[in-house]
């Protein structure tokens, strides 16, 4: 194999389908109740996972020579709306009929489903989108793979089952993600592939992607190791500028040298979201570090390559962003703070104690719960996202988190048991805050020479 982690032995890959097949029948019977001539096998990711020495989360069956109506008959629960897939009343795992499908109308819902008894593994297999998913394990070990999946995991490649792969703009977005996924294990797009993608999308295909799914699929690639790779994979094939406009129009637009060595927004971008990757799990974080320059795909081409105001400028463009793609509120919530005060944070040494007072208390600080770690993580992934900039320490983090905790400490008894009445109450606060930020600020300083 080439530079490849090593797959499991076939007889291994065995013995780990019989325990899970089979010691379900032994508990409930169910499986050996099925009708003659019935076969169930291990597909998709699952299969794919084993083969690479991956762990592996979910489970997928494909059952031939059953019916709906049989299924339900063994206790199995119908949840497919679309096509006939089964919930196995104990395990919960997903059995789904071997089926056909037939394109019949744009987008990804115009498909008739045929799901009979007598259709193939082969036929079934066929219809999903790359080759390294279209792989299929029995229960005595045999691996079926009549699309060569499995040198295509060996060439770390990814590349499209049949023909038929364009007849679902979802797939699409699935393979962007699956870059996302194992981009770090060196997988590459088979330029076929790319091909036939950027085909789709100018056929107006991704224009039948709705919300919902656009969002489903960035959440999951925002998850995953590489979440760079999902942008540059859909940028690739033309479908970054159909699906987030908003992202695609930052490549090509400059930024100063002396700050952005690596000059372009879009490329800037895509290593705040790299660091951002590094320095946190969460989701929100990297989303936040994903959009925080959108502004600057606004600014006029002839302030190129400065960006004045580019933070307030870019809010309207986020809330558009947002609301069109139905993302969560957690998430437009922290993006639109780390948009708006990212530049602050950087020039935290810089700021006065009332502005930084000030901004402490916009994003939050003083309440019991904050934003406020998410947001400086964010904001360091933004000024470690710059081409030799990858290792810089970002100390203005630690000043702004102990700014936090030092006007949140603040004694105000005094002024809530006083006769100062509404605003002038906020203000009184606001000022003893501002003192000890103030005091606060020439001490780390004086520690930090």
């Amino acid at each position: 194999m080439i530079g490849f982690a090593p797959a499991l032995p076939i007889y291994q890959l065995a013995m780990h389908y019989a325990s899970l097949k089979y010691g379900c029948a032994m508990l409930d019977g169910l499986l050996n109740d099925l009708g003659n001539g019935v076969e169930i096998y291990l597909v998709g990711g699952a299969v794919r996972d084993k083969l690479l020495g991956l762990p592996v989360t979910e489970q997928d069956w494909v059952v031939l020579g059953e019916t709906p109506e049989s299924m339900e008959q063994q206790g199995f629960r119908s949840v497919g709306k679309d096509f006939p897939v089964f919930l196995h009343p104990k395990s919960h795992e997903e059995y789904a009929l071997a089926r056909t499908e037939r394109k019949t109308a744009p987008g990804y819902r115009g498909f008739t489903v045929h799901a009979a008894p007598d259709v193939t593994l082969e036929q079934d297999l066929i219809r999903r989108d790359l080759t390294i998913n279209a792989m299929a394990l029995s229960s005595q070990g045999q691996l079926i793979d009549p699309y060569d999946g499995q040198i295509d995991l060996e060439r770390r490649l990814f590349r499209h089952v049949s023909p038929a792969f364009a007849e679902d703009p979802v797939r699409i977005l699935r393979v962007a993600r699956f870059a996302a996924r194992y981009n770090h294990l060196g997988f590459t797009l088979a330029e076929e592939t790319r091909e036939l993608m950027q085909s789709m999308v100018t056929a107006g295909e991704a224009d039948h992607l709705v919300p919902e799914r656009v969002w489903a699929e960035l959440f999951k690639a925002l998850g995953e190791k590489t979440p760079g790779a999902f942008f540059y994979t859909l940028k690739a094939c033309s479908a970054l500028h159909k699906i987030l406009p908003e992202i695609d129009g930052l490549f090509g637009v400059p930024q100063p040298e002396i700050h952005h060595p690596e000059i372009d927004t879009g490329i800037h971008t895509m290593l705040c979201l790299e660091q951002a990757a590094l320095l946190s799990t969460s989701p929100e974080v990297r989303f936040a570090a994903l959009v925080h320059d959108l502004g600057k795909g606004l600014t006029p081409k002839l302030n190129w390559p400065h960006h004045y105001g580019h933070e307030s400028l870019g809010l309207p463009a986020l809330e558009n962003l947002c609301n069109r793609l139905r993302v969560p509120n957690s998430f437009k919530t922290l993006a639109l703070l780390v948009m708006q005060y990212h530049t602050h944070c950087h020039r935290a040494f810089e700021l006065r104690a009332s502005t930084l007072t000030d901004m402490l208390t916009a994003l939050g600080a003083f309440k019991p719960v904050s934003k406020l770690a998410e947001l400086l993580l964010a904001c360091e992934a933004d000024a470690k996202g710059r081409t030799g900039h990858e290792n810089t320490p970002y100390p203005q983090a630690e000043l702004i988190s102990c700014a936090a905790r030092i006007a949140t400490a603040v004694d105000t008894s005094s002024i809530l048991n006083s006769e100062l009445k509404g605003a002038h109450i906020g203000a009184a606060i606001r000022s003893l805050r501002i003192k000890a930020v103030a005091e606060f600020i020439i001490q780390y300083k004086k520690s930090s020479r």
